[in-house]
C-alpha cells in the first residue's frame, strides 16, 4: 500500500465494508419482510427508535393503517411487530452510517490534504450515488405502501444493483489509490472480461428480480424444475417479452442458466489466461462455483434466511473480484501478439 495514499485506501475500504454490510442486511431484511415496518421517512432524524412503551405503541398502530398488516400480518403482536421493525431500522441506521462514513473523512482528509485534486470529482460521484440510493431505497419503500403489501421487483432490482454498482466504483478507486500492477494481456483476452462483466451484470440482474418478486420459492429442484428442463408457465404472459421481466418461473429459469453461463466463462477465463493473471482467474473461478452451489442447495432447500444472505453476499465477493480483474488487465496496452 503506498504511503502517500494510505490514508485514503483505509478509508475507502471502510466505506466499501459498511455498503457490503448494508446490502447483506438489506437482503435479512427482505427475507424476513420487514421492509414495510417503517411506513415513514425520515432522512435526517429518526436516529432513535421508540423508546417507551406509548412510543412503540403509536408506530405500531401506524404501520396497522398500511396493506402489510391488513392483508398478511393481521392480528400480529406488538412484540411481533418489534422484530421486523428492528430489521428496518437497522438497515436504515446503517445508511446513515454509510453516509457519516464517507463523507465526515472525505472532509477532514480534504482540509488536511490528503486527497488530491483529480480525486475530488470522482469522491463526490461517489457521494451523489449514495445519495441517490437513499432516494432509490424509499422510491422501494412507497411501492408496499398503496394496495399490494410487497415492493415492486423492478424497484428493488434498482436498488440492489445501485448498491452494488456503488461497491464496485469505489472498490476500483481503490485499485487504482493502491497502484496495483498492471497486467499486459491480449486483446482477446481483455474483450472476454468485458462480455464476462456483461454476463455477470446479467446474472445480478436477474438474481435481484427472483429476490423481489419471490421467484424463488417456486420449482424448488435442480436441474430440472419440477420435472421439466423450462415449465410450460415460463411462456404464459402476453406480450411474450413481459415473460422475461414479470413471470416467475421464467426469472428463475434464467437465473439459473446465466449463472451456469457465468461459471462456464470464468473457467474460459482461467484455461486462456496467462501465467501473471493465473491466480487471479483461479480464485475468481473457485469463488463462482461456491456461488453456484450455494444457489443450488438455497432453492432446493427453499431459501432459508441464512443461505440466502451468503448467496447475496457471495455476489457482492464475485463483483469485486470481477473489477479487479477488469482494472489489472483493462489498463495494460493491446497486445495482439504475444510470445506464448
Amino acid at each position: 500500500m503506498p504511503k502517500t495514499n494510505r490514508a485514503v485506501i483505509i478509508w475507502l475500504i471502510a466505506v466499501c465494508l459498511t455498503v457490503f454490510c448494508m446490502v447483506v442486511v438489506g437482503g435479512i431484511t427482505r427475507l424476513t419482510e420487514s421492509g414495510l415496518s417503517m411506513v415513514n421517512w425520515h432522512p435526517l432524524v429518526g436516529i432513535v427508535p421508540p423508546m417507551t412503551e406509548l412510543e412503540w405503541q403509536a408506530e405500531f398502530d401506524t404501520y396497522k393503517a398500511f396493506p402489510q398488516y391488513q392483508k398478511v400480518n393481521t392480528g400480529m403482536s406488538l412484540d411481533e411487530f418489534k422484530n421486523i421493525f428492528y430489521w428496518e431500522y437497522g438497515h436504515r441506521v446503517l445508511g446513515r452510517l454509510v453516509g457519516v462514513v464517507f463523507l465526515v473523512p472525505f472532509i477532514v482528509l480534504f482540509i488536511t490534504g490528503k486527497i488530491g485534486k483529480p480525486l475530488v470529482p470522482k469522491l463526490v460521484v461517489g457521494l451523489a450515488l449514495g445519495g441517490l440510493q437513499g432516494l432509490m431505497g424509499w422510491y422501494m419503500v412507497k411501492s408496499g405502501l398503496v394496495d399490494i403489501p410487497r415492493v415492486s421487483h423492478y424497484r428493488l432490482a434498482a436498488h440492489l444493483l445501485l448498491a452494488l454498482l456503488i461497491l464496485g466504483y469505489l472498490s476500483w478507486l481503490v485499485f487504482s489509490l493502491w497502484q496495483v500492477k498492471l497486467v499486459k494481456v491480449q486483446q482477446g483476452f481483455r474483450n472476454m472480461t468485458y462480455l464476462f462483466m456483461f454476463v455477470l451484470v446479467l446474472q445480478l440482474l436477474y438474481g435481484a428480480l427472483v429476490a423481489g418478486s419471490r421467484a424463488g420459492y417456486g420449482y424448488n429442484t435442480f436441474p430440472l424444475m419440477n420435472g421439466d428442463f423450462i415449465p410450460s408457465l415460463a411462456f404464459q404472459h402476453n406480450p411474450f417479452w413481459m415473460n422475461f421481466l414479470d413471470n416467475n418461473a421464467m426469472l428463475q429459469f434464467l437465473h439459473r442458466w446465466i449463472g451456469a453461463l457465468v461459471l462456464l466463462m470464468a473457467a474460459m477465463l482461467y484455461y486462456l489466461s496467462r501465467p501473471e493473471v493465473r491466480f487471479v482467474t483461479l480464485t475468481l473461478l473457485l469463488a463462482i462455483l461456491a456461488q453456484f452451489l450455494l444457489g443450488v442447495v438455497t432453492l432446493i432447500n427453499v431459501v432459508p434466511i441464512s443461505l440466502a444472505s451468503i448467496h447475496q453476499a457471495g455476489a457482492c465477493i464475485v463483483l469485486v473480484m470481477t473489477i479487479f480483474l477488469l482494472y489489472v488487465t483493462q489498463a495494460g496496452h493491446r497486445i495482439e501478439n504475444i510470445d506464448p
